[in-house]
């Protein structure tokens, strides 16, 4: 298995903050991904109530609007191929597939045996621009994020362990994802262990600003004297 520079322990720390929170966290630990990294379209979520999910990743490629034309014996194998390939990890992973149709999300790959499969071979949860379905019928504490549709078409997988993009988000294998109802975002392997840290500098100066609207007399003036001490927090 990969050598990793964090621990499960870490990446269940990071699932007790939402992605917004990660996201600017990462503004701060690397200033260099502020424009990048994340997902910038809109999901239909399975379970907003979730707690948010963090794992490595496992990716794929998927098509629904036409038959796969394989024979049933070539089909058969690329399923198992691609569940081997979720299976194989030391941690719990966090699927992210990219629907390569021209119109992405004609069939849902997602339903409830999909999300029983692939929880049962510790998977967290889906990143997709496919469809999802089956919404009461999900394996419990499952996540989805994807395109709600009824059918499953054609649904194939296509490919499995290259760089996928999903709403303009990269993501390579192994890459360490953080998603809730808001989207997902990639966390640098470096990164992972420094970002409660720099939570907290954010949360200590943001609370400086916060307490401050709260006050009756607050004005511009106070607005800026709260400005100007939270950005003294280091």
């Amino acid at each position: 298995m990969t050598q990793r520079p964090y621990t499960q322990a870490d990446l269940d720390a990071l699932c007790e903050w939402d992605t917004p929170t990660i996201c600017n966290a990462l503004e701060v630990v690397v200033p260099a991904r502020r424009g990048y990294g994340f997902t910038v379209r809109t999901f239909d979520c399975a379970h907003p109530g979730l707690k948010p999910i963090c794992g490595p990743a496992r990716v794929g490629t998927i098509r629904a609007a036409h038959p796969h034309g394989r024979t049933p014996e070539a089909d058969r194998a690329a399923r198992i191929g691609w569940y081997e390939y979720v299976a194989n990890t030391d941690m719990p992973t966090v699927v992210v597939l990219q629907d390569l149709d021209d119109v992405p999300g004609t069939g849902a790959f997602w339903g409830e045996v999909n999300t029983a499969v692939h929880k049962g071979l510790k998977s967290l949860g889906c990143v997709t621009n496919g469809s999802i379905r089956d919404l009461d019928m999900v394996a419990p504490g499952f996540q989805l994020l994807g395109i709600i549709n009824p059918s499953h078409a054609f649904v194939h997988v296509v490919d499995w362990g290259r760089p996928v993009t999903v709403h303009g988000m990269a993501v390579n294998h192994d890459e360490v994802v953080h998603a809730d109802r808001h989207g997902a975002v990639v966390i640098p392997a470096e990164a992972v262990k420094a970002i409660p840290a720099a939570i907290d500098l954010l949360t200590r100066k943001e609370a400086v600003i916060l307490e401050m609207t709260k006050r009756p007399d607050f004005d511009i003036a106070k607005l800026r004297e709260a400005l100007a001490k939270s950005s003294e927090i280091h």
